[in-house]
């Protein structure tokens, strides 16, 4: 709890350390626009970045795999960017870090290898999924049936829809 306290107030305050050293030596108006112009080029980076991590996280599951590693890329696109608005050449120089595909791609293999669970194995690590209610108990039988509304009118099974239903009139 501390350390993310301390970096909310430590940070702030080492960027406008540096932004006034920044400005002493080439002046207000240029460290402005390197503010500005660090953004902007961070955020066209970070959009080509983001559909290359799109796109391979679609090739992944197009072949029947989680994309694990492009998901902790993705989040780690996300902080790039937020980092990359946030006015300061400390938090762009992260941000731009973090946008660099080698860099990126090491910290999410390491985020990925140090274990949360979440992480091993993809999303449903351990998890058995069921098509039904859950009996959280555990207690009681199972019995597999079919719901039957007796209180409905009889359907026509050849016909797939009712050209007289409302539900299809154009």
């Amino acid at each position: 709890m501390r350390i993310p306290f301390l970096a909310l107030i430590v940070v702030p305050l080492a960027e406008l350390y540096l932004l006034f050293a920044v400005a002493d030596l080439i002046g207000g108006l240029a460290t402005l626009a390197l503010v500005i112009l660090t953004a902007a080029v961070g955020l066209s980076v970070l959009r080509y970045q983001g559909f290359s991590t799109l796109n391979r996280a679609n090739q992944r599951m197009a072949a029947g795999q989680l994309p694990g590693q492009e998901i902790v890329e993705g989040m780690m696109l996300a902080v790039a960017g937020a980092l990359l608005l946030t006015p300061g050449l400390i938090t762009d120089t992260i941000g731009f870090l973090l946008l660099t595909p080698v860099v990126r791609k090491r910290l999410a293999k390491r985020a990925i290898s140090k274990g949360s669970g979440f992480f091993v194995g993809g999303f449903a690590s351990g998890t058995r999924w069921q098509s039904g209610p859950s009996n959280s108990r555990g207690r009681g039988d199972i019995i597999d049936g079919e719901v039957v509304d007796r209180d409905a009118p009889p359907r026509d099974s050849t016909l797939e829809h009712n050209s007289d239903d409302e539900r299809f009139r154009h």
